[in-house]
């Protein structure tokens, strides 16, 4: 027995991190300790060739292996993007903070050794595929390796650089497919974590993937992707999927129809060629970008990465059949941005609803009442969060639920985050803007402290159960474990339980079903 214990240790001691050093695929990178006992970070790893020149709009390439070590203590760039949001703050390096170079992702890993084979949550960004990067301190990975897993975020291209169709991209290709590089690049992300995140302690079989917003739409495509499909066990989507908008129920932009919006691009700024384009400078076609409004880059039915609109593919039961935990928040938008400059009444929003829905207003306002004004208000956020990311969400759930063959948990984020008396967000107080779209990031993560709010005790416990709960499903693909309420699976009937996290978290009956299967149905009829 004694000399089997020596051999164990021996073993373990070989495999065990030293000075912070891990060696991956491309080379050593050297890590550094976290605040955290235990916990060691590492940023700024190429896990792609940098998309520049001739690799501008081409699939990511495979690093360049390097030689000695290294230093892995500083985010990488984040990618080339317009200022869209004013609550994203940036932790990028400071001699080159935004760049087309900016492939990079980072590991913070409380593993002792490579022989822990911990379950690993992959994390991509919101902003709309406009903006956002993995440095952002709202989605710092600390706190959830202090809970027992690892955590990985990754950089992807955004806007005209992660999205752009054109027809001689198409034809360069070798897959008679153009667009959707943002998408291979968070592919690329899982195949280096499928690569080297044993190195790290991980489990390449446990691997979570998780985002918000645009980050959850990614979400829904990658289990929708065959290139994506089997890179990964369990999904994790915060407000936002990709199936369709109502009233239209609008499917995703075909490959045709983005090519000839990036045809018009192209002849936008002059460019007769590809060589032309790609000669162009990343910030004159960020101006570009800007002066041409009307056109969007944004995900796509390409053919490659995906076949189908990523609902169809579900519908047919072909996306990944995997537990997935989703969600939105109570007030995902508001009446000011998507109504009026002036509060909804109870004279003007059903006016709003006739200019908007014509003949489908009178059903409309049934199920968004405004019998007085306080009424209307409501009905109009709700409306509004409905419209834009609340019932997309839903039907993802749903979707899953019926053709996805394994357990889906839902949730509503109720709390209003606590904010400073004379705070103001484009003009409005953020408390009257309620559990707004993506306030719910800091308490996943447990970084309420990276925002300067009054937080409360009530905060702090809410994010400690949220926290736990993501983590708990990314170790066993259940959020279920010892001194939290019962989440109870979604089961999609009229009486489906959903964990709302709020001052009391609870599981309750999802509420406002006849809203979502209203859209449901008009989706269906418009398409």
């Amino acid at each position: 027995m004694a000399a089997l214990a020596g051999l164990l240790v021996t073993q373990f001691a070989g495999a065990t991190f030293s000075d912070d050093h891990v060696k991956t695929s491309s080379g050593i990178v050297e890590g550094v300790k976290a605040a955290s006992p235990g916990v060691r970070v590492f940023r700024g790893i190429p896990f792609a060739a940098p998309p520049i020149g001739e690799l501008r709009w081409k699939a990511p390439q495979p690093v360049r292996p390097w030689k000695g070590v290294l230093k892995a203590s500083e985010f990488g760039p984040r990618c080339m993007q317009l200022p869209v949001f004013s609550d994203m703050i940036f932790r990028d390096r400071p001699d080159k903070p935004m760049s087309e170079d900016c492939l990079y992702l980072n590991v913070w890993t409380p593993a002792r050794s490579a022989e822990d084979r911990l379950a690993v949550m992959v994390w991509f960004y919101g902003g709309g595929f406009q903006a956002g990067s993995s440095s952002e301190p709202r989605y710092d990975g600390e706190n959830f390796a202090k809970k027992g897993i690892i955590v990985v975020s990754v950089n992807y291209r955004l806007g005209v650089f992660g999205f752009l169709s054109h027809p001689e991209l198409t034809k360069e290709s070798g897959v008679h497919a153009s667009g959707n590089y943002g998408l291979m690049d968070q592919i690329a992300g899982l195949r280096w974590v499928k690569q080297n995140i044993a190195a790290f302690g991980g489990d390449q079989g446990k691997v979570t993937i998780a985002g918000e917003s645009a980050g959850s739409l990614s979400v829904s495509a990658l289990m929708a992707s065959p290139l994506a499909k089997e890179s990964f066990r369990l999904a994790i989507g915060e407000s936002g999927a990709f199936f369709g908008r109502p009233p239209a129920g609008s499917a995703m932009p075909t490959l045709g129809e983005t090519e000839k919006a990036g045809a018009k691009f192209a002849e936008s700024v002059g460019a007769r060629d590809l060589a032309a384009l790609r000669a162009i400078g990343a910030e004159d076609l960020l101006s570009a970008v800007q002066r041409e409004r009307s056109l969007q880059f944004w995900p796509s039915v390409d053919g490659n990465v995906l076949p189908k609109d990523v609902a169809a593919i579900f519908a047919e039961g072909k996306q990944a059949h995997l537990p997935l935990l989703a969600g939105w928040n109570a007030e995902e938008a508001s009446w000011a941005v998507v109504f009026a400059k002036e509060k909804p009444t109870a004279h003007s929003f059903p006016q709003q609803l006739r200019a908007r829905f014509d003949d489908r207003a009178a059903e409309i306002l049934k199920l968004y009442p405004a019998s007085n004004d306080d009424e209307a208000r409501k009905s109009s956020i709700d409306l509004a969060s409905d419209l834009f990311i609340v019932y997309t969400t839903w039907a993802w759930l749903e979707m899953q639920n019926k053709t996805g063959q394994a357990p889906v948990y839902s949730y509503v984020f109720d709390r209003t985050p606590p904010v400073a008396p004379d705070t103001k967000v484009n003009g409005i107080s953020p408390k009257e803007l309620g559990a707004r779209h993506a306030c719910e990031i800091e308490y996943v993560f447990g970084t309420l402290k990276s925002q300067p709010n009054p937080w409360e005790s009530a905060d702090f416990n809410i994010s400690n159960a949220m926290a736990s709960y993501w983590a708990n499903f990314a170790k066993a693909g259940d959020p279920n474990g010892p001194g939290l309420p019962k989440w109870p699976a979604y089961d999609g009937g009229p009486h489906a339980m959903t964990m709302h996290f709020a001052v009391e978290i609870q599981a309750v009956p999802q509420a406002h079903r006849d809203r979502y299967e209203f859209w449901s149905g008009a989706a269906a009829s418009a398409n």
